[in-house]
C-alpha cells in the first residue's frame, strides 16, 4: 500500500529548496499542512486528522482543481486502502544528478512545471502557452509508454539518484511509478530516451520562456 507519510529527503543545502524538491511528489502530507493551513476547498479534507474517502475522491476527480491536489487525494485514498481503478499519469518527474548538485524537471498534468537545477535556482511556470502545453503533451504521451509496461511502487519514495543515473518518477492516479538507470543507457533504451529528450525540450523551453 502507498504511503503518503514518506519520510522528506534533502538533496539541496538550501532547507527550503528541499522542501519545494518534497512537495513536487505530493506524498508527504505534514509539509502541506505546515505549508497551508487554509480551511478552504479543498485543503478542509485533504488535511483534516481523518478525510472522509468519498471527499477525497471528489477531489481526485475535480479537474478544476490542481494537479497536485488531486494527486495528493488519490495518494490519501491509497493510503487508507481504497483500490484505485483508474490508471491516469498526473506527473513526471525527471532528476539527473550532476557534478555540483542535482537537476529536477517536474511538469503536471494541468500544464504547471518546476524546474530546480544544480546551482539550487528555482523556476516556476504557472502560465500555459501553446508550445509549453504541446512539449508537456509530448512528455506524457512518452512517458505513458513505460507506465504501461510497469506498476506502482509499493515502498517509500527512494532517494535521489548518484552522479552518472538518471530518475523518472510518475505520479499516477493509483500510486508512484519510476525506474531509473545509467543516463547514457536509458538514453539510448527505446522507450526511456524519447522521455529523456522530451524533458529535455521542455526544460529548454522552459529557461527560454522566463525571465
Amino acid at each position: 500500500m502507498n504511503s503518503i507519510q514518506n519520510t522528506p529527503i534533502s538533496p539541496y543545502r538550501d532547507s527550503s529548496l528541499n522542501k519545494i524538491y518534497n512537495l513536487l511528489f505530493c506524498d508527504t502530507i505534514d509539509l502541506y499542512k505546515t505549508e497551508s493551513q487554509s480551511s478552504e476547498y479543498p485543503w478542509d479534507t485533504l488535511l483534516s486528522d481523518n478525510p472522509e474517502p468519498g471527499q477525497l475522491a471528489a477531489i481526485a476527480s475535480d479537474e478544476s482543481l490542481e494537479t497536485r491536489q488531486q494527486i495528493l487525494a488519490y495518494n490519501l485514498l491509497l493510503a487508507k486502502g481504497f483500490p484505485i481503478n483508474t490508471k491516469e499519469l498526473l506527473g513526471v518527474i525527471i532528476e539527473v544528478p550532476l557534478a555540483d548538485g542535482l537537476d529536477v524537471l517536474a511538469a503536471f498534468n494541468d500544464g504547471t512545471c518546476r524546474y530546480i537545477n544544480h546551482a539550487e535556482k528555482l523556476l516556476v511556470w504557472d502560465t500555459q502557452t501553446n508550445e509549453s502545453s504541446h512539449l508537456v503533451n509530448q512528455l506524457f504521451s512518452d512517458s505513458l509508454a513505460v507506465v504501461s509496461k510497469i506498476g506502482p511502487w509499493e515502498q517509500e519514495r527512494t532517494p535521489f539518484p548518484g552522479e552518472g543515473m538518471i530518475k523518472m518518477t510518475f505520479l499516477v492516479s493509483d500510486g508512484l511509478y519510476f525506474g531509473q538507470g545509467p543516463f547514457g543507457a536509458l538514453q539510448a533504451d527505446p522507450m526511456a530516451g524519447p522521455i529523456i529528450n522530451s524533458a529535455i525540450r521542455l526544460m529548454s523551453y522552459l529557461i527560454d520562456h522566463t525571465a
